[in-house]
């Protein structure tokens, strides 16, 4: 950058830039950053890379990816659009073409992303603070037990939060064209990664009012005077989602994906009850969920303390903060995920905070490296927390795909759909989503096309006892049955004995209770010919009797 540049800039922003060296330099460091990054990442996900696709991958980012694969179309044809944005799926695409079809390269392309965005949040976490919080950060980021799961897996979460990570550290250095370009990438990314920006916009109106008529009191929390970046450029980052929304109009006659998925994410949300019970679901994914809690009570303990002091005992000075003005930046973010995601969504899923999970994890590392003598521990104590939810089940309801039990469920499903080859192949199964797929999308990694016949499938929504009872009523449809546990149900949950709030489970987030395989098998008329559980979970074959 020129002399005449860097002297224009307010030294709020100075102060957080380190000595110059040549940008090839840079460039370097940040490539060797993100080798090691993506090789660190490689050797923790080795054994989980081969593994056939899960849940919504292969219920629709797999499918639609293919499809672009195969015929080169944005729209996907053997699934329902979601009008989700295609960039994705364009890379999934692309690494297929490169490299070939497999499970193996869909997982190394996206474990290539993940390295992607935990570079980015490198980048801005030293930006705001410094490098040991900067290293502390992701590498809590990196083990965090969602953030880690979802690093391998073909969605678009991850990736949109890491193009989000990058276009907040092009806005703190104030780079605004950067600043545009990785917004809009993390919007092309996934559609609901546009309100990072417009909730800075929306903080840079409200600081241009303030300045106006408030004191100068308020300027330490408002972004720096004299900063290139403005409203517009924070606008321009809209019309990339638009022009994706109006193409997507034009091919398919639907704005926001097709009517089901409206009424599911959007129509079917809008409820005064629901928004604050799903408000008080996102509070606790965002500052509790899988061990959170630790380092948000260490965080608020550690601000009773005074600050550290660093240098000489006579020029002693404490430990800095990051910046007001950085802190309510990242707040008027967190703010914009937290309202937005308790209105819409039908599933309150953990991945979906993903963007702003690692700044809350930045804000609660710098304020105990700022504050506390033994940080280090604290966050290696934190650290041991989220590697041992990776592997142990929480005493609460969770998503399959939080932690490995998404594993587990991925292994039992193999294995029984094998079982299902051998012993009934080509048999008709009544089984539910997303097991229909699974046996009859080879694709998916869970039978083999070339040497198994291909099962007819007759589909009911789930195990519960409704679903279950109008089966049993059309015997003569189907031969065999594939049952699992569509959820993880805690062995003693907390609510489990709470009447009203099953309902309001039921009501409002989809909530209903799977048959166990015994109970299934004595309403279907059928004898158990295979059954497998592991840490929670169970899945059964069952043999219709004529």
């Amino acid at each position: 950058m020129h002399r005449s540049k860097m002297a224009a800039r307010p030294a709020a922003i100075l102060d957080l830039k380190k000595p110059s060296r040549p940008q090839s330099s840079a460039w370097v460091q940040q490539f060797f950053l993100l080798a090691l990054f993506f090789t660190g990442l490689m050797l923790l996900h080795a054994p989980l890379l081969r593994l056939p696709y899960f849940w919504d991958e292969a219920g629709y980012y797999i499918p639609a990816a293919r499809d672009l694969f195969l015929t080169g179309t944005l729209i996907p044809q053997s699934t329902l659009s979601n009008a989700h944005p295609p960039l994705v799926m364009a890379w999934l695409a692309l690494a297929w073409h490169i490299f070939g079809y497999s499970t193996l390269v869909t997982r190394t392309a996206m474990l290539a992303l993940s390295a992607f965005s935990l570079l980015g949040l490198f980048r801005l976490s030293r930006i705001a603070a410094n490098l040991p919080v900067a290293w502390a950060t992701t590498a809590l980021a990196a083990i965090y037990p969602v953030f880690f799961t979802q690093s391998s897996m073909a969605q678009v979460d991850l990736p949109a939060a890491g193009f989000t990570f990058w276009a907040l550290a092009a806005y703190m250095e104030d780079r605004p064209w950067k600043e545009v370009l990785w917004f809009s990438l993390a919007a092309l990314t996934k559609e609901t990664a546009i309100l990072a920006p417009l909730a800075l916009l929306g903080w840079e109106l409200l600081g241009y009012f303030i300045r106006r008529r408030w004191d100068e009191r308020w300027n330490k929390i408002l972004p720096p005077a004299g900063r290139r970046t403005h409203a517009l450029y924070l606008l321009l980052t809209v019309l990339p989602l638009a022009g994706w929304y109006a193409y997507h109009y034009a091919k398919t006659g639907f704005l926001l994906g097709n009517p089901e998925f409206f009424r599911y994410n959007v129509a079917a949300t809008l409820n005064p009850l629901r928004v604050p019970l799903a408000l008080g679901m996102r509070f606790w994914q965002l500052f509790g969920y899988f061990s959170l809690y630790l380092l948000t009570l260490a965080g608020l303990l550690a601000m009773l303390r005074p600050p550290q002091l660093e240098g000489k005992t006579e020029n002693a000075v404490a430990r800095p903060r990051i910046p007001f003005w950085m802190q309510a930046a990242f707040l008027a973010v967190v703010l914009a995920y937290l309202a937005f995601m308790s209105v819409v969504g039908g599933a309150v899923l953990a991945r979906y905070m993903l963007p702003v999970v690692p700044l809350v994890m930045l804000a609660l590392v710098a304020t105990l490296w700022r504050r506390v003598r033994y940080w280090k521990l604290i966050v290696g104590a934190v650290a041991i927390a989220f590697v041992a939810g990776l592997f142990s089940n929480p005493p609460y309801g969770f998503t399959l795909e939080d932690n490995l039990a998404y594993r587990d469920y991925i292994v039992m499903h193999a294995e029984a759909s094998r079982f299902l080859a051998m012993r009934y192949s080509g048999e008709r199964v009544l089984t539910a989503w997303p097991a229909s797929d699974e046996l009859t999308r080879p694709w998916l990694g869970y039978v083999n096309a070339n040497v198994n016949q291909p099962f007819r499938v007759v589909r009911i929504e789930d195990f519960s006892a409704s679903q279950i009872d109008v089966a049993a009523m059309g015997r003569d449809r189907f031969d065999v049955a594939l049952v699992f546990s569509t959820k993880y149900k805690p062995a003693h949950a907390l609510f489990e004995k709470w009447d009203a709030w099953q309902r309001i489970n039921e009501k409002f987030f989809g909530y209903h209770r799977d048959l166990l395989p015994e109970d299934i098998a004595q309403r279907l008329g059928g004898t158990i010919s295979y059954h497998e559980e592991r840490n929670g979970q169970w899945i059964a074959v069952i043999a219709v009797e004529r």
